[in-house]
């Protein structure tokens, strides 16, 4: 029979969750040859930075750490190492929430990239990694591009050194996972960049629109143009909030919360009655009025309550008469063990786009 699931379908409009849950956590994996295995270690400041790391290495977290996340997790395999297979597993058992594989070799990224993939819908592990270059057209990737017009690849100039993507994307992730759920990426300025290509507006709007985060030069600053991540195709169950890094960020916030809750709290330690439901409803519920206060949902516009459709479908299937039942008398029959849960929430963007008029 397997494990018992709790089965969280997240759609545009249906979504659960418990409680406040922590984000901010950095996976970074790093090739190294002062390792002749894979270590991993979690570290909370710069200080922290193994001085027996190379200097690119070391650079890189130092990198990641300017964005100031939480914590940063580093796995580091061998420089030898033929491929990231050791660090991916590893990271699958581990919890972190955005990721990146700063200097990653052009012939890796597809792979990672459909490893990602593979950990949101499939594994139920809501991450994200920041990769270079990687068209993925999913929210599980932030395809990071140093590009001109042309599309052809550029440099990020950081004083008198320079860096690829695939060399910058440290710096990136760690920006993104450090900041609050209050805040998106978009006009993120990097302070300590002097130059990167420079785009037309309508050169920059393209690429947007193709699913790449990009660095944008308005003529003073350089800036993080808008967060976006790789996806670009939106269905009926993943529509354009998922193109949205801020966003999906609060929803993978939330996914993992309600299912870490209900898997401790929850599962096999409550009868399945309707009044136990209904404290399992609360709790979601007040859940949401917290967020709400936090401005991180808009306040009103976020509920849970049972799923009467898919509960009458249920008591159908194992043989129960719903022909004359009401929805009340099906809201308290006993289904077993399973919970049938509709939640409706609306997380609150960033302001991106103002249109003023001036009349004179």
């Amino acid at each position: 029979m397997g494990l018992p699931s709790v089965n969280i379908i997240f759609q545009s409009v249906a979504i659960a969750a418990i409680e406040r849950g922590t984000v901010g956590t950095l996976a970074v994996v790093l090739k190294d040859a002062s390792v002749v295995e894979l270590t991993a270690i979690t570290l909370t400041d710069v200080a922290d930075i193994p001085s027996t790391l190379s200097a690119t290495n070391q650079q890189y977290l130092k990198d990641a750490f300017a964005g100031t996340p939480k914590e940063v997790k580093v796995v580091t395999l061998p420089a030898a190492a033929a491929n990231y297979s050791d660090a991916l597993n590893y990271l699958e058992t581990i919890k972190w929430n955005i990721g990146c594989i700063p200097g990653i070799a052009a012939e890796d990224i597809a792979t990672i990239a459909t490893w990602a993939k593979g950990m949101r819908d499939t594994k139920e592990r809501k991450i994200m990694m920041v990769l270079p270059g990687n068209a993925a057209d999913h929210e599980a990737v932030i395809n990071f591009v140093v590009e001109d017009s042309a599309a052809v690849a550029g440099e990020v100039t950081v004083g008198t050194s320079t860096y690829t993507a695939s060399e910058y994307s440290a710096r990136i992730a760690g920006l993104i996972a450090g900041l609050p759920l209050t805040v998106a990426p978009t006009y993120r300025v990097l302070t300590e960049v002097t130059d990167v290509p420079h785009l037309t507006k309508a050169e920059a709007d393209t690429k947007i629109d193709a699913g790449k985060l990009i660095l944008y030069h308005d003529g003073e600053k350089v800036k993080i143009a808008r967060g976006v991540t790789s996806l670009t195709t939106t269905t009926e169950t993943k529509g354009a909030d998922w193109k949205k890094i801020k966003l999906v960020r609060i929803l993978d916030m939330v996914y993992t919360d309600v299912k870490a809750t209900i898997e401790d709290t929850y599962i096999g330690a409550y009868q399945n009655s309707y009044e136990n439901k209904l404290l399992l409803i609360a709790a979601i519920n007040a859940y949401y009025e917290v967020l709400e206060r936090e401005r991180i949902l808009d306040p009103g516009k976020n509920k849970c309550e049972i799923n009467v459709p898919a509960q009458k479908t249920y008591l159908q299937s194992i043989g129960v008469d719903v022909a004359t039942m009401t929805d009340q008398q099906i809201k308290e029959a006993n289904t077993r063990d399973k919970v049938f849960l509709v939640s409706t929430v609306r997380p609150l963007d960033a302001i991106e786009d103002i249109q003023l008029y001036i009349n004179l």
